[in-house]
């Protein structure tokens, strides 16, 4: 199966997945990458408790939710997971994960790739 990573202008990548994908996949570019983020933590109890933010984002008009990241890791360039959208789609819950513009594509790559997925980059470009 082929997933899609998109790199927008500002360099962050993001994936759509299902709701088991997501949280492999974080697991997996946390450990080839060598280390958690606050940010990382915050993403599990999001997909962890998927139907209350998604209710919260609902009632909120919110199209994605911002992680709370820590100043540390900010500084020192160890965000991995930027924002999150939480997506329903009749029974099927889906999330589309964008990660830190600092996370390489080569390891978001490597992580899919791990999971059985071919990857392809699609760059977005205004003009």
């Amino acid at each position: 199966m082929r997933k899609v990573v998109e790199v927008d202008m500002g360099k962050y990548k993001s994936v759509e997945l299902t709701l088991d994908e997501a949280e492999k996949l974080l697991f997996e570019v946390s450990r080839l990458i060598g280390y958690e983020s606050q940010d990382l933590e915050e993403a599990y109890r999001v997909l962890r408790n998927f139907d209350s933010f998604y209710d919260i984002a609902r009632k909120k008009y919110k199209d994605y939710i911002v992680l709370s990241k820590s100043l540390n890791d900010m500084i020192r360039g160890a965000v991995i997971v930027d924002r999150l959208r939480l997506i329903k789609e009749g029974d099927t819950r889906k999330v589309i994960v964008t990660f830190d513009r600092r996370v390489k594509e080569d390891i978001i790559r490597e992580a899919l790739k791990k999971l059985g997925f071919e990857t392809e980059i699609k760059r977005i470009e205004l003009f």
